[in-house]
């Protein structure tokens, strides 16, 4: 008997990653604190680290996706505001999982450099630019990074995406740069604006499949053969 790896999605929101790792061979199971009614797979609302310490060894790999407002520029908008600061906290609980895991967040959050990759969409012909960094203790590779040729619109944005401009992903964007931009159809504006595009996690989890191993047994359906683990 044979099954597709199975994939825990933490704060997941509405399921930019989850796509990414579908598309790339697992069956994903995501969790959020908040209700997430557009999530495209199976969801579950509860407290992540509660949810990965009770099952994660039901999983063959682990995704994260910490909020990341305490790390982001933008929190010298709302100064008094306080964040959720949780990557220590997940990365512990990761670490004690023993499975496969990755953990995304923007560029200026505290991720170790030596074990995390840098994605952007340009390397996937996105028409945003949006630098994310994943860390894993499974060896990553990113595809080669373009030039940022294409200029992006912060202001005037429907206008100037309609002149071939990129986008900035955030605030009120609507939800109709979503296809190009993104490779998101599903989501509203809000939504896109917490999400990562599916090409970044798809690309990451056709890496993390040639690292699993099957604590049962059971041999993992694989789409590429090539990637299957040894018996």
């Amino acid at each position: 008997m044979s099954r597709r790896p199975r994939l825990l999605d933490l704060c997941c929101k509405a399921g930019g990653a989850a796509m990414g790792y579908h598309a790339a061979g697992f069956d994903v199971v995501g969790v959020d604190i908040e209700p997430q009614p557009n999530y495209p797979f199976e969801f579950h609302r509860a407290d992540a680290i509660e949810f990965l310490t009770e099952h994660g060894h039901e999983f063959d790999a682990v995704h994260a996706s910490p909020p990341c407002q305490a790390y982001s520029p933008l929190r010298a908008l709302s100064p008094d505001r306080t964040y959720p600061d949780l990557i220590a906290a997940v990365r512990v609980s990761l670490d004690i999982s023993g499975r496969p895991y990755v953990i995304e967040n923007v560029m200026s959050a505290p991720l170790a450099r030596t074990r995390s990759i840098t994605l952007c969409g340009a390397m996937f012909g996105l028409r945003t630019y949006r630098h994310r960094r994943f860390e894993s203790r499974v060896p990553l590779r990113a595809p080669t990074h373009p030039r940022h040729d294409v200029p992006t619109a912060t202001r005037r944005r429907r206008e100037r995406w309609a002149q071939g401009w990129n986008i900035s992903v955030t605030g009120d964007v609507g939800r109709y740069v979503g296809p190009a931009a993104m490779g998101i159809d599903w989501m509203t504006g809000d939504e896109l604006c917490q999400a990562i595009p599916p090409a970044y996690t798809e690309h990451i989890g056709q890496q993390l499949l040639t690292h699993l191993t099957d604590p049962t047994g059971e041999q993992l359906t694989l789409f590429d053969t090539t990637m299957e683990r040894a018996a």
